[in-house]
């Protein structure tokens, strides 16, 4: 069901771009030597559902090195109904946790083994196609360049060729542990403390890369992307960062939010920036004219790892973590003894942010404000296929 790369893996459906059908373009730079325009023929096979003839914003645009317009689409009832409802997609957790650890034990002739693998790469081609689909259909005008900014989030592991894009609260502490092993840095996941898998210089950018680089490597290698529940991602986000000791966040984020949004604030409040309530955050989020400004912890995965732009190989989801990663390292040819960590960065005493937590802080907030939030993270509900988190939303 998979063609495999050496040492890169391609999957069934996921046909990638070869060097013949990448065009390369010079174009002058005052900063730069020049940046290289990618054009990309690819085309989703007749046959496949969906299937149609349009040229997809998933293609390979070209390369530019001025920072993109990062507008987002003002969200309306009648701008929702441009998306036909889709299929939803279900993955059950049990299934990819028990496919992730026959896939190295069990002969691949195993009919049971192979029908996991068809529906685990079902699933896959499922979300992927949903991508393309919703970026057609709201992003069929958005610039088609590929630009540092667009790549400054993914982190390259050249010896089994894989790039994945940082989405913190969703796994990214751990996945960059895995990376480090991979590389050699470390022998194992677990001699990896929170300062070197943030503060090192183990593992290195794309963007640090030159744009011939930068363009062979997603052409060639296996891109990967892990989401999260929007909603709760953000929780986890506030919670870790404010309602924790921070020397950053507080200072940095929570003195110009009490500033801006609290009445009567304290002088203590004021200097220190400790204390951040979950109304006042929101205000904050949702504020276009914000005190300071947006935060890769709470910023859209859509315009994060601009899944638009950059055709993902593999979709995670955190919901499904473990088994999910576990599936891709073997398929990837990683060490048979190296598996998804399972223990938290930060606060390991906490409670993972769960669909009871998440309802908990927003019912701290008025419906207005729970639509508009809703809102704010709305193309990532729709890219990766999250149901409405409260009934109250349209």
């Amino acid at each position: 069901m998979e063609k495999k790369r050496r040492p890169g893996v391609e999957f069934s459906g996921m046909t990638r771009q070869t060097k013949g059908e990448l065009c390369v373009q010079q174009e002058s730079d005052s900063k730069h030597s020049g940046a290289t325009a990618l054009r990309s023929n690819r085309q989703r096979r007749s046959d496949e559902p969906g299937a149609d003839n349009s040229v997809s914003p998933m293609q390979f645009p070209a390369f530019e090195w001025n920072k993109p317009n990062q507008a987002s689409p003002r969200i309306t009832k009648s701008y929702r109904k441009l998306l036909k409802t889709s299929t939803v997609i279900r993955s059950n957790s049990s299934f990819i946790s028990a496919l992730s650890s026959s896939s190295s034990s069990i002969s691949s002739s195993s009919r049971s083994t192979s029908e996991n693998w068809k529906q685990f790469f079902r699933i896959q081609e499922a979300r992927r196609r949903l991508i393309k689909e919703v970026c057609a259909k709201y992003r069929s005008n958005i610039s088609r360049t590929i630009t540092p900014h667009h790549v400054s989030r993914i982190y390259v592991e050249d010896r089994h060729k894989l790039l994945y894009c940082e989405v913190p609260k969703a796994g990214c502490s751990n996945w960059k542990r895995v990376l480090m092993v991979l590389a050699g840095v470390a022998s194992s996941t677990q001699e990896i403390n929170h300062d070197a898998v943030h503060y090192s210089n183990h593992l290195k950018r794309l963007d640090s890369f030159d744009r011939h680089a930068i363009a062979e490597r997603l052409r060639s290698y296996t891109k990967v992307l892990f989401v999260r529940e929007p909603m709760q991602r953000l929780v986890s986000a506030f919670r870790d960062k404010f309602e924790n000791p921070n020397s950053y966040y507080h200072p940095v984020f929570g003195k110009p939010i009490i500033s801006k949004y609290r009445v009567n604030a304290s002088k203590s409040a004021l200097r220190t920036g400790s204390g951040v309530t979950f109304q006042e955050f929101i205000r904050y989020l949702l504020d276009v004219h914000r005190p300071v400004g947006m935060d890769i912890h709470w910023e859209p995965v859509s315009q994060l790892c601009s899944p638009c732009l950059l055709d993902y190989d593999f979709i995670g989801k955190f919901e499904t973590l473990e088994g999910e990663a576990n599936f891709l390292l073997r398929r990837t040819g990683a060490p048979k003894n190296l598996t998804f960590p399972t223990f938290k960065d930060r606060n390991p005493e906490a409670a993972r942010t769960s669909t009871q937590i998440t309802r908990h802080y927003f019912k701290q907030l008025n419906a207005s404000d729970r639509q508009k939030a809703y809102d704010f993270y709305y193309m990532d509900y729709l890219m990766f296929n999250y149901s409405k988190p409260f009934e109250d939303l349209y």
